[in-house]
């Protein structure tokens, strides 16, 4: 786990991180995020120019109900923020839907898996109460999770109540995760997630039984750590 004074420095070493992997390994699959805390980290890679051309990702989510083109779907912000910018090829990108599972093993398995950690201690849409060993499937979004994603929408009527979501068992299978938090509304999530006890009840806390994560946490999210 490190700690780094900024969410600025918190992308800066995420940016190094998925840089290296991608040097290591040009053809290497990659297990993508969305939402405020990842976007800084997007925006690095297409600035450094790292080449993308030879990867294929998997995106941890998407809302139910949203068309692709909709500027909330999951689709238009991987498309606004890397995948367009980065030169990226429709064949490159997958979203959760049918045959998913098969296609992240047809792939030959995610090499690094990109996580936020939501206030309600879930890692995709993965909500408390996720089993385990949960794999993609549809899933209601928690009464938490909808206040916390208000803020991207006009008004809480707009945010959908269900996504698909990949599943707990789904992304402790990644090689390598690299978990990313900032601001003091984290802070509890994070701190139960690495020092609590594993529990369905709190999803992230599921990372403890994964071999190789490594957390990133500027100042805030880390208030609570030690």
């Amino acid at each position: 786990m490190t700690k780094i004074s900024t969410p600025e420095g918190v992308s800066d070493q995420a940016a190094n991180i998925v840089a290296h992997v991608v040097s290591e390994k040009p053809n290497a699959v990659l297990g993508l995020a969305t939402g405020s805390t990842p976007t800084g980290l997007y925006q690095r890679l297409v600035a450094r120019n790292v080449d993308l051309s030879r990867v294929t990702t998997f995106n941890l989510d998407e809302y139910v109900g949203l068309d692709p083109s909709h500027p909330q779907s999951y689709h238009y912000f991987m498309w606004h923020h890397l995948f367009a910018p980065a030169g990226m090829r429709s064949e490159q990108v997958h979203f959760p839907g049918p045959h998913y599972e098969q296609c992240i093993a047809q792939a030959g398995g995610i090499d690094l898996q990109i996580l936020g950690i939501g206030t309600n201690g879930h890692i995709a849409f993965n909500e408390p109460g996720s089993p385990l060993d949960s794999r993609t499937r549809t899933v209601s979004l928690s009464a938490q999770t909808i206040r916390d994603n208000a803020r991207f929408f006009n008004h809480i009527d707009e945010v959908p109540g269900s996504a698909v979501t990949m599943g707990i068992a789904t992304i402790l299978d990644a090689r390598k995760i690299l978990l990313l938090a900032t601001g003091k509304g984290k802070a509890p999530a994070v701190n139960a997630a690495l020092k609590g006890p594993v529990t369905p009840q709190l999803p992230a806390s599921a990372l403890q039984n994964h071999p190789d994560v490594s957390v990133l946490l500027d100042y805030d999210a880390a208030a609570l750590y030690t």
